[in-house]
Formats: C-alpha cells, structure tokens, sequence
C-alpha cells in the first residue's frame, strides 16, 4: 500500500489543489477571488495531464539518422536505371548494394522500436490549453472591471440585489 502510495505520490497535490480551487469558486462571492479559484483549478488540470503523458525513462520522439538509409539504396537504384543492361556484374552490385540499405534500413527500425519514447500530445495540447486559460482570464477580468464600472461592486450578493431591485423598480 505504501509502496502504491510513493509511486502516485504526485497526484496527492494535484488533487489538493484541485479541490482548493473548486472550493473557491464554489464557497466565495467575489468575482475575482472566482476567477484565482478557477484559474487555480485550471493549473491542476494541467499539472494532472503532464503527470499522465510522462514516460520515465521516455526519451523525445526523434529518430537520428546517421546517413545510412535509403540513401544507399536510391543511389543504387538511379545507377542501375542510368546505366541500364550495361552488363550483369554492374545490376548485381546494385541490387547488393539496395539489399544491403534495406538491411540498414531494418536494423534502424528495430533500433527505434527498442526505444522508449514520450508521447508529446498531451504537451502540446496543455500549452495551447495554457494559451487559451490566460485568455480566458484576461475576458473575465475585463467583465470583472465593466461589472464593478456599473454596479460600483464585484460581490455576488450586492449584484443580486441591485438587479433585483432594477428589475423589481424599487430603490435600496
């Protein structure tokens, strides 16, 4: 149980924070103490999918190649097709030289399939998410400012009452 518990360790806090954040949003009235709490919230999301797509011991997703690969294989080829049936000695140097690529060429994959790589979705799309958050609390800000210009307050309970009190025509 605790050895369970030392392996999921990071999600302990990403939880934490997660519930602080549902908890502001949910307990407080004020309109930018909301928008903390949901950026909060936001921040533990993310910190959750970067947890989920890491790999240990995953490396970046790129193949080196060292030169080897069809590129033997299609200057065989092209001289082969140049040449045309010059002799026979000359196509099976080529068709040696392709079949000796293409063994390059399988080596290569199995190298790479032995490799542990890390998916890079889930980064990339917590960046664009990243992007479109700030935005989005940039808006609510910009709201947040327009509300407080024309009621004079940003507490849930006075605008609830001032609307109440235009829609109903009476004056507080």
């Amino acid at each position: 149980m605790l050895e369970i518990l030392a392996e999921r360790f990071n999600y302990i806090p990403i939880i934490i924070l997660m519930m602080i954040g549902l908890y502001v949003v949910i307990a407080t009235g004020n309109l930018v103490k909301r928008l903390v709490g949901l950026s909060l919230f936001q921040t533990s999301v993310f910190l959750l999918y970067i947890t989920i797509g890491k790999v240990f011991g995953g490396g970046p997703p790129i193949i080196v190649d060292d030169g080897h690969h069809g590129e033997d294989a299609g200057h065989g080829a092209e001289a082969a097709a140049s040449h045309g049936a010059e002799t026979a000695d000359h196509a099976a140097a080529a068709t040696d030289h392709a079949a000796e690529a293409a063994d390059h060429a399988v080596d290569a994959a199995h190298q790479a399939a032995e490799v542990l790589y890390s998916n890079p979705l889930p980064h990339v799309l917590i960046l664009t998410a990243i992007v479109v958050g700030v935005a989005t609390l940039a808006v609510g800000l910009a709201l947040v400012v327009r509300i407080r210009e024309a009621y004079g307050t940003i507490e849930d309970d006075a605008l609830n009452a001032a609307d109440y009190s235009l829609e109903s025509g009476s004056a507080e």
